[in-house]
This record gives C-alpha cells, sequence and structure tokens, in this order.
C-alpha cells in the first residue's frame, strides 16, 4: 500500500504527464497554452561541513534554508566528492568524475595525470549536463555562481546546455571585487554567455548571483507561454577568502570566543539532539599538529574568533539572498511548483594561505590584509584553518581535500511539490544520484547514442517512501580525488588520505556506530578488509583512477602548479628583466675593469 506521500507523486506524475499531452496538441493545433511542469533549483553552497547549515547544527540564522528543511527531506548520510570541480561535474551529471573528465581539479593535477583520459579539467565527448537534458525537454536552463568546469568557450556553461548564464570559471575569487584569491590566477575570470564580462560597482557574490539569476528568469517571463525552468545557484559562499558585510559579522561576537574546541563538542551535542548521528557516537580526534586554542595568543585567538564570524556572517547573508529569491518566486506564483535542492560540494576548507610561504607579498602586490579592523570586508583576505575546519564538519573527521566523512559527509535537503517531509532520511546516497532523481521526478527519460552512461541512482524511491535504500548492503560504492580514496559498502568505508593531514594508510570504520571514524577495523575484521581493498582495486580499474604519486601533497601541489602558471604567463617579462640584469651586470664589469686598467 502506498504512503499519502507516494500517492501525491503520483498524482503530480500523472498530471505532469497529462500537462505535457495538452502541450503536444496545442503545438499541433497552434494553440497557446502553459507548460505546467515543475521548475527546478539547485543551490550548491561551496566548502560547508556537515554541521554548518542551521538545521544541522549550525549557528549561522539560515531561516530560508531552514523552511526548505522543514518542507522537504533532510538527509544525514549523503556523501559527495572532497573536492569542489569533480563534485560539481557529478552533481551536474549523474557520472563518475574519472569518466566526465574532471577526476581531479587543476589546481592539484599532478604530472602523471596530465592529458589522460579522465583528467581534461573539462566536459569530455559523450558527457551531458542536467541542463542538456532539461533544454531538450523543453526546460528554460539558466546558470549564475562559480562554475570551474573548464575555461575554453566550448566548455563554459553555453556548451553545457544553459541558456543564459554568468560564471566564474575559477576556484574561487573576491566576493567584493573583480580579482582573483591566490597566484595560480592573475584576474577574476567571469564570462556571461561564454563571454568574458565585468562586474558591477556594487558586487557581492551572494547578492549578485540572485540578482543576476532574476534577471535572467524576468527575461523569461516575457514570454506568454509559460515555460518551466531549470535554476542553477552556485554561490561562493563559503570558500576562501571569506567576506561578509560587517553589520552581520558583528551578530555573531562573542560566538567562537571558547576556541574549536568547544565548538566540536558542541556542534557534537547539537547533532545528537537532532538525531543527525547515533547518540553514542563518539567525537572524531583533532587532525594531527593540530593547534591546541589555549595555546594561542590573545592576539591570534581575537583573529581566528573572528574568521569563523565572518564565515557565519557569509552564510547568514548568502541565506537573506536565497530569501529573497524564494520571495521573488512566490510573487511569481512558482515557489509551490518548484523542486529545491540545497547541498555543498565538499566539506570544510582546512587551508591556511597565510601561512605560505610569499602569499603575504602576493597580497600586498594584490591589495589584500589580514587585519582584524576590517575582516571580512572589502580588501581582507581571510580563512578558517585547519582546526576550525575540523570544527564544521564535528562530529565527523577531517575536512575537505579527503575521503574521510568530514570531507565527503555534507548536508543535503530537498523540497518541492509532493515531497514529504522527513525529519531524517539514512540511506546511503551520493552526489550523483542528484541527477537521475530530477529526471525521476520529472519523468524524464533521455536517452542519446554515444551518450556517457549515467552511474547514480535516483533517490526517488526514498523520497516517496517506496523503499529505505537505493543501494543494497552488498554493493560498493567507490570514489576516489586526487588519491584520497573511499569504497563505502553497506555500512562499512575503506578510505585512504594523503599528505599533509593523512598518512596514506588504508583503514576500515563501521559507520553506523562510528562516523567519526575514531576506531580501525582491519586487525579484527581481516576479511572483509581485504574482500573490500579487492572492490576498490575494480573500481581503480572501471573508472580509470590514476592515482598520484605516493609523496603526493595538495600543498605542495598546488604551490608547485601555481608557480609554473605564473612562470607560464610572465616569461616574456621574465625573459626581458633577465636580460636587462645581465646587460647591466656586463656594464659594471666592463667600467669596473676599464678603471682598473686605467689606474695601472
Amino acid at each position: 500500500m502506498l504512503s499519502s506521500g507516494s500517492s501525491k507523486i503520483r498524482l503530480t506524475r500523472l498530471f505532469s504527464l497529462i500537462s505535457t499531452l495538452l502541450l503536444g496538441l496545442a503545438a499541433l493545433t497552434h494553440a497557446s497554452e502553459d507548460d505546467l511542469r515543475p521548475n527546478v533549483v539547485v543551490i550548491l553552497v561551496d566548502d560547508a561541513g556537515l554541521t554548518d547549515f542551521a538545521p544541522f547544527g549550525g549557528e549561522a540564522q539560515m531561516p530560508n534554508i531552514q523552511t526548505l528543511a522543514d518542507r522537504g527531506s533532510k538527509f544525514s548520510n549523503y556523501h559527495t566528492s572532497p573536492l569542489c570541480a569533480p563534485s560539481r561535474a557529478m552533481l551536474l551529471t549523474g557520472i563518475d568524475n574519472h569518466r566526465t573528465g574532471i577526476a581531479t581539479i587543476p589546481e592539484v593535477l599532478s604530472e602523471n595525470q596530465v592529458d589522460q583520459p579522465g583528467y581534461s579539467m573539462f566536459f569530455e565527448p559523450g558527457v551531458r549536463t542536467l541542463a542538456d537534458r532539461l533544454k531538450a525537454a523543453g526546460y528554460g536552463t539558466y546558470m549564475t555562481g562559480k562554475w570551474h568546469l573548464g575555461g575554453r568557450e566550448q566548455d563554459l556553461p553555453n556548451g553545457h546546455g544553459f541558456d543564459r548564464s554568468f560564471a566564474l570559471d575559477a576556484s574561487g575569487a573576491d566576493n567584493w571585487e573583480q580579482k582573483p584569491y591566490m597566484g595560480y590566477y592573475d584576474f577574476a575570470p567571469w564570462y556571461e554567455d561564454g563571454k568574458p564580462a565585468d562586474l558591477p560597482e556594487d558586487f557581492y557574490s551572494s547578492k549578485f548571483i540572485v540578482d543576476r539569476m532574476i534577471s535572467y528568469l524576468d527575461s523569461d517571463q516575457q514570454s506568454e507561454q509559460r515555460q518551466p525552468f531549470f535554476s542553477y545557484l552556485a554561490f561562493q559562499a563559503i570558500h576562501i577568502p571569506v567576506q561578509a558585510p560587517r553589520e552581520i559579522t558583528d551578530r555573531y561576537n562573542g560566538v567562537y570566543d571558547q576556541g574549536w574546541h568547544k565548538l566540536r563538542e558542541s556542534r557534537q551535542q547539537r547533532a545528537i539532539e537532532l538525531g543527525l548521528i547515533p547518540a553514542d557516537a563518539p567525537l572524531a580526534e583533532m587532525p594531527a599538529n593540530s593547534q591546541d586554542w589555549e595555546s594561542l595568543s590573545a592576539e591570534d585567538k581575537a583573529l581566528y574568533a573572528r574568521a569563523m564570524q565572518v564565515q557565519a556572517a557569509m552564510l547568514e547573508s548568502m541565506d537573506t539572498h536565497i530569501g529573497r529569491f524564494l520571495e521573488y518566486l512566490k510573487v511569481r506564483g512558482e515557489l509551490d511548483n518548484t523542486l529545491f535542492i540545497v547541498t555543498s560540494d565538499n566539506g570544510p576548507e582546512p587551508s591556511y594561505p597565510l601561512a605560505v610561504s610569499g602569499m603575504q607579498q602576493w597580497m600586498r602586490l594584490n591589495g589584500y590584509n589580514h587585519s582584524i579592523d576590517n575582516l571580512g570586508e572589502k580588501g581582507s583576505m581571510v580563512a578558517i584553518g585547519p582546526e576550525w575546519a575540523n570544527a564544521s564538519a564535528s562530529p565527523l573527521n577531517m575536512f575537505k581535500f579527503y575521503a574521510a566523512e568530514g570531507g565527503i559527509r555534507v548536508p543535503l535537503i530537498i523540497a518541492g511539490p509532493a515531497i514529504a517531509q522527513q525529519t531524517w532520511q539514512p540511506a546511503m546516497t551520493m552526489v550523483t544520484d542528484i541527477t537521475p532523481t530530477v529526471l525521476d521526478y520529472l519523468e524524464i527519460s533521455d536517452q542519446q547514442a554515444n551518450a556517457v552512461a549515467i552511474t547514480g541512482r535516483s533517490m526517488m524511491p526514498l523520497l516517496e517512501g517506496s523503499a529505505s535504500a537505493i543501494y543494497g548492503d552488498d554493493e560498493a560504492i567507490g570514489m576516489e580525488v586526487s588519491g584520497n580514496s573511499a569504497l563505502i559498502k553497506g555500512d562499512y568505508k575503506l578510505t585512504r588520505n594523503t599528505p599533509p593531514h593523512g598518512d596514506n594508510i588504508w583503514r576500515l570504520y563501521n559507520l553506523a556506530v562510528d562516523p567519526g571514524e575514531s576506531h580501525d577495523l582491519r586487525a579484527q575484521q581481516p576479511q572483509r578488509y581485504n574482500q573490500m581493498m579487492a572492490d576498490y582495486s575494480l573500481y581503480e580499474t572501471e573508472f580509470g583512477v590514476i592515482p598520484p604519486a605516493e609523496d603526493f601533497d595538495y600543498i605542495a601541489q598546488t604551490r608547485s602548479n601555481a608557480i609554473e602558471k605564473i612562470l607560464q604567463r610572465n616569461w616574456l617579462r621574465l625573459a626581458m628583466t633577465a636580460v636587462i640584469v645581465l646587460l647591466l651586470i656586463g656594464l659594471i664589469i666592463r667600467y669596473v675593469y676599464r678603471r682598473q686598467q686605467a689606474q695601472r
């Protein structure tokens, strides 16, 4: 017997089918009829940990995302990849990152991976996006925000199914101005509909991303006939540099003054109270070489606490602008006929560029400072660092870049017409499941010859209550990005993480009782460990994984790639400088030689 939620979904699907048939008849008779199928809005947050969202226990005020969470389903066991571009590729295609061409990100691409299949750093032939599929089904398709999926003209959103787009093709950029945030980039590459674009004077990333999406939908509304739309809002919040208006940051004065140890404990307790994790789940250990809060100077404590305030303010500001978007849809009469998917691309960002050699000089050259007087405001460079990042993922282990749960288990909220409210949906789900879920929800079948097959699965059985799982306990689900690897099979997880925070050692955990990955089960369960190692080896072979060298370190690789980029961009200038320096040295030598000859 179907649940009431399931019955509503079936009725909605039947209504959509009838609407589609009527639209076809209208086209044949030259009549004008509205297409009443639901809209789809995907809201992607950058670098938010499992407990960063307010509905998942975070401190930031996020009433609009809270409303969506209360209306729909919250997923407590949803996994993504540990890095942004692979996650975005999988979200938009439903395909494993190694088959999309975005196996990792350009910033950490190692020498042995360059130009290899799956590592082109752009969507490879046959990879179709959700926008491609929805556009073919008659949807208007729009994208604003971070892209980071290839910078050639054919790689930008307009080349992958989006009718209109304003996209940043970089891992990040400043949120107040059009400028880069690291030496890997010499400018902030924004494009509108595939062409280089400039930002407005009053730019703030979260505001602009919503403003431009509304302008695209307003243009779409000029048509006499309703067309359903797909909106992809890819926020820069809360990627480095973490930036937010001062008046919002000040609302969090004192909230983080007790430090990351206390925050880890309070986040764990709230997660237990909310039912997000089991009551007896242990708290993950702090990563090796973490700073102790009490050992910091008063000045450093103030800077670190303020940085975390800015992060909370950036989340609140983003939520405020999401609220403007929801209000726009309400006024337009579309809010109740829109499917919302809200999630994060990976876990919290641990990088602390302020401590990287040469970064202070680069900041001075590019108009950045790290002063508590304007932390988070225009001209400031802010990052929370590994200790706060670990707290942002609490009670999970580690953070972004790593296949530990803190890097890959993130919030997911799905709400919309006929989506039943579920306090927590505990089934194991993957980022590759989002595209097939949307297609299933809309009853769209997009089969094309030579297209790369979707590897994810529809979550509709979970959303309609007809199943408690979409993956069997005996099915192995693998993932890998730059040597950080995981394989989940039922309740168990096999994982390996690279330096500097990992040690390249494979470990086995039971996530059902130990989501924080505190107790390695290799010695107790060698048979399971060996079988899952064999499963992972099969995954590597099937999906064309090319691991980096054994000594791979993402921080060192990023620095090396950035230096190479700088040299490539400035080789002529450097060569001319070298020639001038050599000429000057020659002239000096000649002058000294002549003086010596004259004195003899």
